[in-house]
């Protein structure tokens, strides 16, 4: 099986992607500004020209199936396909169907949900999951330690923001516990890197600016601290309890609404970030309770689908077939 990747050039799969040793295509699109702008024309005329040279690169590549990863790259991709009869597929990262999905959909033969979303579409629908990349899988916990030099014994809290970092995150846990408290590995992103390491004062706190092993740094730790983007499927699929900070801003607060499907689960708390004075607290009770984290880790492990990468593989072998 062979596959390529097309997108922006002007992103992060422009570096990502022949880092990971694919070829990938690009052509010239940009999301939508919310209100009226220069910036929203341009946008508008992108769009108008991107189906045609995304055909042109379907007709180079000839492609058997086509995926949308669910940004505002994927629609025209998926459109095109459509326009030359190749079977096209869409994916869903969050509990809420974004707007290039929604454009996208009546075109696709496929819509891999990560949550149970009500759409009208619900014929395409095939509720799956996040798939979890390679670098993100589970590992014993006491060999993730020594990855990353944490004591071997003893509770650790692991905080994850995102790759662009979570600044309201970093700050709270540097401020509370940069100095003493618990062990804890801190992925800040790179933003905010320099900021947090300068202001941690002790051996057994780790600061990563990022990781190629995030799945080794879920594991080191016994409960996470983190934003509730595509991530925490990750976390669920470790079996890590979770206190979860939605970014506030987030389109349709679809973070929020992402956290909740692990709340009623039974594996997370939600905190918004109005209330992010309540974590530190919240972080030391659960980390003194061995008995309840280990409940809810259980219902994390519950909820995850760590097998989404292959149910979506298996369905658009399927689709390509006929």
């Amino acid at each position: 099986m062979h596959v390529t990747f097309a997108g922006s050039p002007d992103r992060v799969e422009a570096r990502l992607v022949p880092e990971a040793g694919y070829e990938l295509d690009t052509f010239r699109i940009t999301g939508f500004p919310r209100r009226p702008s220069i910036g929203l024309a341009r946008s508008l005329l992108l769009a108008g020209a991107a189906p045609r040279a995304c055909r042109a690169i379907l007709r180079q590549r000839r492609p058997d199936v086509v995926l949308g990863g669910g940004g505002f790259v994927s629609g025209p991709m998926v459109f095109a396909a459509s326009t030359l009869g190749i079977p096209a597929a869409l994916t869903e990262a969050d509990a809420h169907l974004g707007l290039a999905n929604r454009l996208a959909a009546p075109f696709a033969k496929r819509i891999f949900l990560s949550y149970p979303i009500v759409t009208r579409y619900r014929a395409k629908v095939r509720v799956v999951g996040r798939p979890i990349p390679p670098g993100a899988r589970a590992m014993p916990q006491a060999d993730a330690r020594e990855i990353f030099e944490l004591p071997a014994a003893g509770r650790v809290l692991g905080v994850f923001g995102a790759l662009a970092g979570a600044s309201a995150l970093n700050e709270l846990v540097v401020e509370t516990w940069g100095r003493s408290g618990p062990p804890i590995i801190h992925q800040t992103g790179r933003r905010d890197f320099d900021h947090v390491r300068s202001r941690v004062h002790r051996d057994d706190y780790v600061v990563l600016a990022e990781t190629e092993r995030f799945g080794a740094a879920i594991s080191a730790a016994d409960l996470v601290l983190a934003r509730s983007g595509s991530t925490i499927w990750e976390i669920a699929a470790a079996g890590k309890p979770a206190i979860l900070v939605p970014y506030p801003f987030a389109t349709g607060d679809h973070q929020a609404m992402n956290a909740q499907h692990f709340v009623r689960a039974g594996g997370a708390i939600m905190v918004r970030e109005l209330d992010l004075d309540d974590v530190p607290e919240l972080a030391r009770s659960l980390l003194d309770d061995p008995e309840r984290l280990r409940r809810m880790g259980e219902a994390m492990l519950r909820a995850a689908k760590p097998n989404a990468a292959a149910e979506i593989a298996d369905e658009l072998l399927a689709l390509a077939a006929r």
